[in-house]
């Protein structure tokens, strides 16, 4: 039996998402999951057919997620599912390794050709998204390239925290988190922390003003 798991903190949207799952995969098991933690639990419970994402969860805020999910699972469809419709957001989805992006604005039936396409193994983005620059598809290549301590570490920079904080709440040393953005700055192919920052931000997806009800 196929499997899916919903990630949305909103029990509407993901009532339509399981909808719309139920239209191409009539036997599916939908798994609902409300933070990026329950996923994760689901997916440590068995294989997963495709992963529905939203980027706006009580325990998690951006892209940085799809990143995860994209290297620890990268045999597994995600389908990013947003408020955020911004053309940078999607292009940025899409250059992470999203399969489709379907904005919470979307028809029931855009849903379903969505997820028709992630099933006959191809992609599904706005055709009005234009392709991304050169240089920021770098950008993400290189992010993608850092391990999964680096990637924390890089966010906790972006918070502003100091490399003795950053020690202090992954429980290391200060001169393994040297270590580490030493190697976050070659991986980056930057030379300080405030164009590291500049190069994390690009993970942040503002939520939008005013959300569906």
């Amino acid at each position: 039996m196929s499997r899916f798991i919903i990630t949305d903190d909103h029990p509407l949207f993901r009532s339509a998402l399981a909808q719309a799952v139920g239209k191409i995969w009539p036997d599916g098991e939908v798994i609902e999951a409300e933070t990026i933690a329950s996923a994760r639990q689901a997916l440590d419970d068995g294989p997963c057919d495709m992963l529905l994402l939203d980027l706006h969860l009580p325990d998690s805020e951006g892209l940085a997620p799809l990143l995860d999910f994209r290297q620890d699972f990268p045999a597994m469809p995600v389908a990013v599912v947003s408020a955020s419709e911004e053309d940078r957001v999607i292009r940025a989805a899409q250059s992470l390794g999203a399969s489709a992006f379907i904005p919470k604005s979307a028809s029931l039936d855009d849903m379903c050709r969505a997820l028709s396409a992630v099933r006959d193994g191809d992609i599904w983005f706005h055709p009005s998204c234009a392709a991304e620059g050169e240089d920021e598809s770098d950008d993400f290549s290189r992010l993608a390239s850092l391990t999964p301590a680096q990637r924390k570490i890089l966010l906790l920079m972006n918070e502003g925290l100091l490399n003795k904080q950053i020690a202090f709440q992954m429980e290391i040393t200060e001169a393994t988190v040297k270590a580490h953005i030493t190697a976050i700055f070659r991986k980056l192919g930057v030379i300080n922390r405030t164009q590291a920052v500049l190069i994390a931000q690009k993970l942040d997806v503002a939520e939008p003003a005013t959300q569906l009800p």
